[in-house]
């Protein structure tokens, strides 16, 4: 790995972490195999940034195929957009964006970042400037079958409900976007997975408390957030269809010592809520047969 391949503040944060030397494989294009791996997949997840600067995050979903990579360095996206998808609304030609594809029945990962190309109604297609994989720590498998979409439209939410608090306090799963340094080649918009026993993020009035694991040390997001710490997370409901938007402010703690804290978490970051939006019987899949990974059993939650 060279240094190139991070932006000043990944390297910030890999120092601050520990780190004394981080290897792996950031590419400036797709290899073949991670180009087979997105025609494969019926889902893909997608950030940018909004008109205000703020990582905005959504999912496509499509039968496997409506992913294409004309070469390495293109992915494009065959689906419509919704006109009421805040995140899908702003993916326009010249816009920094990150794209991660995830296989929930094998736990493997891969990321494409880049900027946006040609764009139309039905089809965006990323310019790929970085692609690289992740490890399957704390990825739940689980198997994803066919369901009847009916979405409903979007509902802005001025506090979290019931019903989204319930999602955030069993999740199992989330994505986080964020971004930094768009205008270097090292830096821009990036989606990231995050994952751990229901109850590993501690949701407290208008602010969430997220572990940050043992994982590849790349260190993409936590360098974007000491960058820009603006983010935004999505939670997709697996029994139900629905999507869950938030967008906050972070801050990065980097020692563990906050009293109860979560077993096998390094560091911490607590997440302030701005705005958040819900998308009701959005998602065409549902899932089912949940299996946690090894990783995750090895881990606590906030309760324990």
């Amino acid at each position: 790995m060279i240094p190139q391949m991070f932006h000043p503040d990944e390297l910030r944060a890999q120092t601050l972490a520990g780190f004394d030397q981080v290897g792996g494989g950031i590419f400036p294009n797709m290899p073949d195999q991670h180009r087979k791996f997105f025609e494969a997949l019926p889902y893909l997840f997608v950030a940018t940034l909004d008109e205000q600067g703020w990582p905005v995050a959504t999912l496509f979903s499509g039968p496997p195929g409506f992913l294409r990579t004309p070469d390495s360095t293109h992915l494009r996206i065959s689906a419509p957009r919704r006109s009421d998808d805040p995140a899908q609304a702003t993916l326009q030609s010249g816009k920094p964006v990150g794209a991660l594809g995830l296989d929930f029945s094998n736990r493997r990962r891969n990321r494409a970042n880049g900027v946006i190309g040609r764009t139309d109604k039905n089809r965006i297609e990323i310019d790929v400037r970085q692609s690289f994989g992740n490890c399957p720590q704390y990825i739940q498998r689980r198997e994803l079958y066919p369901a009847p979409a009916n979405p409903a439209p979007i509902e802005h939410l001025t506090t979290l409900d019931a019903a989204a608090q319930a999602l955030i306090r069993q999740a199992d799963t989330c994505f986080v976007a964020s971004a930094a340094h768009t205008q270097l080649a090292q830096g821009g918009v990036d989606i990231s997975h995050r994952g751990g026993k229901p109850g590993f993020i501690h949701l407290e009035g208008n602010s969430l408390w997220m572990p940050d694991f043992r994982g590849n040390r790349y260190m993409n997001t936590l360098g974007n957030l000491l960058a820009e710490p603006r983010a935004a997370l999505l939670f997709i409901d697996f029994e139900n269809g629905n999507i869950v938007h938030l967008q906050g402010e972070t801050q990065i703690l980097w020692q563990t010592g906050i009293g109860q804290g979560v077993a096998g978490a390094e560091r911490y970051w607590r997440f302030d809520i701005h705005s958040a939006w819900r998308f009701s019987q959005a998602l065409p899949w549902r899932g089912r047969n949940l299996e946690f990974s090894p990783a995750t059993l090895n881990t606590g939650v906030w309760s324990e």
